[in-house]
């Protein structure tokens, strides 16, 4: 058994989220973490929604309520949206938790303190009309690096390189358009410099990643400098030192506590649910292993800037120093970036009406149909499309007519000529062969999701679906009333095959796993599902809010990832369809409601 964090991107809680998110952050690392924990590994899988920084603010002044109640708003909706999707947070938190600000202010004070947080005077942005600062993330021009016509005064999405606002060329601001006047500000940065020798380092171990994430990674190692922690705005953290901690507005960086995020979530869990110390298992062991999902456009924030403030930490850059009262915190095992999803040849975008949120989906279809699309057709390495056509042809050709009709035409034949699961009698060559090929499958798939190689566990998955109804199809058992051993040893051999890729599935398909299950007479867990607990603040009473948190110990609430023997004597009833077959008039449906809201 082996500890490994699962460590999933903090969704912004300025409003719901789509489809195009949860395939970058929420389906892959919730089908690693359950098939993890079902070989066996403790799985502690955190995140929370991220509801400090600038377009919070914005849009709770355009609203008229207060970043608070905005982020309240909207963690409720994400918390709700994410637990019918499926994903087994072992804790979903938030980052206006008292917890929070006081294990984010732990990191700062103790990388200052080593020497890695420098203070600068650089030039911030204000508008000229309401004198107000106007963050980097709201500044918008071309890259001065690769011309790109569109890059952020913080970053630019199309090289991935860091951007003081200040040097995009044709700046102007993304709330009015006006052009930006640039005056002199203090701030503390984040030597990068400093910590650049250790990156390299770390990152030449690094081997076994995505190439496409190893690789942009590697690149940002090119044009190291130091990159600014603090805001000038009142909506965040205070920045904890003296003659700052009291300045209303100066603030720490968004990006800065969103990924200590990840540590505030463990501790936060460890204290709710144990002793308090439990986290130091996953963060303080060296044997310990890390995971973070998160899309492309975070790689730099989770292979660069986190990397260093932990490695600024613990006092392993060129300053050298001392780790905090948490100890010595390890760094990333694997940075498991997804690439972009659009929609219909076209990227998200809320404004512009392409978008399907994620409650809006599984308002309309399963939620496996969703988990299998994002599995077999999503960005894992890259970009690709969502279209409604390709949706309804996955479900209605593979998940209906494949899984669905091998799961209910087995079991109805159960049903109709036993009653119960039969008895196997001798087996022939055809019937071990196709047990071999379901065993053998638990390595095959399992290797594959435990390599991040997700897309072609579920197709192996999927490949033998289809011998298991080749099987069924040449054994032909409504053909066997005649010879009820062989009909028997046929339809136990199919049943076993079943709960074989029921359990291989479950990671990806886990709603539908229990259904599977149950069609066959199981009555025990394989595939748990999260909760929503209403909890209070640890450290202030008067606050309130939703968490995700569920129960997923192996062997009760969860199968194990291995082979477990149908029962003969199980009694099977009429079975019911696991999957619902999509309509042809969809499509138009959907893309009427597109064309709508463009």
């Amino acid at each position: 058994m082996t500890r490994i964090l699962s460590a999933v991107a903090w969704p912004y809680a300025n409003g719901p989220r789509h489809i195009g998110h949860v395939a970058g952050f929420g389906v892959p690392s919730d089908v690693f973490s359950r098939h993890m924990r079902m070989a066996g590994h403790d799985v502690l899988m955190v995140s929370g929604t991220d509801e400090h920084g600038t377009p919070i603010l914005v849009q709770a002044e355009q609203e008229g309520v207060s970043p608070q109640e905005l982020a309240d708003r909207y963690n409720r909706v994400i918390v709700e949206d994410l637990t019918q999707l499926g994903l087994t947070y072992d804790l979903f938190t938030r980052t206006t938790t008292c917890n929070h600000y006081a294990v984010v202010q732990e990191m700062f004070r103790t990388v200052h303190k080593n020497g890695y947080m420098i203070e600068q005077t650089t030039k911030g942005a204000i508008s000229p009309s309401t004198g107000r600062t106007l963050p980097d993330r709201y500044i918008e021009g071309t890259c001065p690096i690769c011309g790109y016509d569109g890059a952020r005064g913080d970053q630019c999405d199309n090289c991935g390189n860091q951007l003081d606002a200040i040097e995009l060329i044709n700046p102007h601001s993304r709330i009015n358009g006006e052009v930006p006047k640039f005056i002199e500000t203090e701030h503390f940065f984040l030597d990068l410099p400093a910590l650049s020798t250790a990156l390299g380092q770390w990152l030449g171990t690094r081997t076994g990643w995505r190439p496409n994430v190893l690789k942009f990674s590697q690149n940002l190692l090119e044009d190291v400098r130091p990159r600014a922690m603090t805001r000038d705005i009142d909506w965040g953290i205070p920045v904890p030192l003296p003659g700052w901690e009291e300045n209303p507005a100066k603030r720490l960086y968004v990006w800065f506590d969103a990924v200590i995020g990840y540590l505030s979530a463990s501790v936060e869990w460890a204290r709710r649910f144990g002793t308090g110390e439990e986290w130091q298992q996953w963060w303080g062991d060296p044997a310990a292993m890390q995971y973070y999902f998160m899309g492309k456009d975070n790689i730099t924030f989770h292979s660069q800037i986190w990397p260093a403030e932990l490695l600024a930490y613990d006092g392993l850059g060129d300053k050298g120093g001392a780790p905090g009262e948490f100890g010595t915190l390890q760094l990333p095992t694997e940075v498991v970036s997804s690439e972009y999803l659009t929609m219909e040849g076209k990227q998200f975008s809320s404004s512009r009406g392409v978008v399907i949120y994620v409650r809006d989906m599984l308002a309309r279809y399963q939620p496996d149909a969703l988990r299998y699309f994002i599995a077999v057709a999503g960005p894992e390495s890259a970009d690709s499309d969502f279209t409604w056509a390709e949706f309804k042809r996955r479900t209605n050709d593979e998940l209906v007519a494949g899984w669905g009709n091998l799961v209910n035409r087995t079991a109805n034949l159960v049903h109709k000529n036993f009653g119960e699961i039969p008895a196997a009698g001798e087996l022939t060559q055809l019937d071990r062969d196709l047990l071999a090929q379901t065993s053998a499958g638990f390595d095959t798939v399992g290797t594959a999701i435990a390599g991040q190689r997700q897309r072609a566990g579920i197709n192996e998955a999927m490949r033998l679906v289809g011998e298991a109804n080749r099987y069924l199809s040449e054994a032909a058992p409504w053909k066997l009333k005649e010879d009820r051993e062989r009909q028997g040893t046929v339809l136990h051999t199919a049943a076993q095959a079943i709960g074989d890729l029921n359990t291989m599935l479950a990671p990806y398909l886990p709603h539908s796993a229990e259904a599977v299950h149950a069609a066959f007479g199981g009555t025990s867990a394989v595939a748990p599902q999260p909760r929503i607990d209403e909890v209070t603040d640890l450290d202030d009473p008067s606050r309130h809010y939703p968490i995700i948190t569920g129960d997923y110990r192996l062997g009760e609430t969860l199968a194990a990832w291995e082979r477990s023997p149908v029962v003969a004597g199980t009694p099977v009833g009429p079975a019911t369809p696991v999957f619902t077959k999509l309509d042809d008039g969809i499509v138009e449906e959907e893309l009427d409601r597109l064309r709508s809201r463009a």
